[in-house]
């Protein structure tokens, strides 16, 4: 079998858990007939600083580079914070005439866009920084909710775990659904992780509306979700028409009344169930008034029902058996 070279570019500050993630989907693909050869590599040649402190050795400098089938490209937290270094982008540049697949990993995506790389492209980042991305490349469609997203060969995944969740779907296109299955299996992870990373992101957070009219409601709305907010009553708070306060709602959040009370019902429903509610008391206690309708709204915004959702998300304790 033909040995496939995966290259991943560190540099200093780099997400540990970002490069020995997919890394270990790779070996352990090895050990069930897969043939990865797995190659580091910095700008200089030099060992880098990863995020925990730890110097991560490097086999060759970006320039030696040779036959490189997979160029993984990791995220860090400085990436967002600090200009993205020419040496990077430089790097990017030079090996994407290279290898048959481009891969990012978390913020690592911030490197192939200031490369040029993502133009015209779909790509999702780290929840967290979403907005940024999309504002910072407006010639990229950012699709802040999936998992990871392929547009002609060029890879993008969210947030950290999620390129453990790439690199599987990489083997599978590789290898096959059977030897991908045994991976997971051996990795105790999922196969396809059901929802998108919203389910992670951090609980809404209503800025203070620049139109005072609107403070009152958004207030009322956030401490006490579980009222019966009609369009009509909120307008009676806020001293307007029905029709005035759905426009201040559009130009201030971009949504209309009843979606901006769904969606702090949702963040609220989200906060209970992480503290062990049952998703009868959480429906009643959000809002949401049935079970049914809290269902509904859970399995169009995050793609799962309430149950599962807490049981994945409201302890890391296993049910006793």
């Amino acid at each position: 079998m033909t040995v496939h070279r995966v290259a991943f570019l560190v540099f200093d500050g780099v997400k540990m858990l970002d490069v020995s993630g997919p890394a270990e989907v790779f070996a352990e693909a090895n050990t069930f007939g897969a043939h990865y050869s797995l190659c580091y590599a910095s700008p200089s040649g030099w060992p880098v600083r990863t995020s925990i402190g730890t110097r991560l050795p490097v086999d060759v400098a970006v320039a030696e580079f040779e036959d490189v089938d997979t160029l993984v490209i990791p995220g860090g937290d400085r990436l967002v914070t600090e200009p993205i270094e020419p040496d990077l982008t430089e790097a990017v540049q030079q090996l994407n005439r290279r290898p048959r697949r481009l891969v990012s990993i978390c913020t690592g995506s911030f490197i192939l866009a200031a490369a040029g790389v993502l133009a015209g492209h779909r790509a999702t980042t780290h929840w967290r920084h979403a907005r940024l991305f999309a504002r910072a490349y407006p010639d990229i469609t950012v699709e802040p909710d999936s998992l990871f997203i392929e547009d002609r060969g060029v890879f993008t995944s969210a947030g950290v775990s999620a390129g453990i969740d790439l690199a599987l779907s990489l083997v599978e296109g590789d290898h096959g659904a059977d030897l991908a299955r045994d991976v997971a299996r051996s990795l105790v992870m999922f196969m396809q992780r059901p929802g998108g990373q919203s389910q992670f992101s951090a609980p809404l957070k209503v800025r203070v509306p620049h139109t005072s009219t609107l403070r009152a409601v958004t207030d009322l709305i956030s401490a006490q979700p579980a009222l019966k907010h009609s369009t009509d009553s909120l307008a009676d708070i806020a001293g307007v028409s029905p029709r005035h306060l759905t426009r201040l709602f559009t130009a201030e959040f971009g949504t209309s009344p009843a979606k901006f009370v769904e969606l702090v019902r949702l963040d609220h429903a989200k906060a209970l169930l992480n503290a062990g509610h049952s998703v009868t008391e959480t429906a009643r206690a959000a809002g949401f008034g049935s079970t049914e309708t809290l269902r509904r709204v859970f399995v169009a915004r995050l793609g799962v029902p309430p149950g599962h959702y807490r049981a994945r998300f409201a302890t890391t304790h296993p049910d006793p058996q």
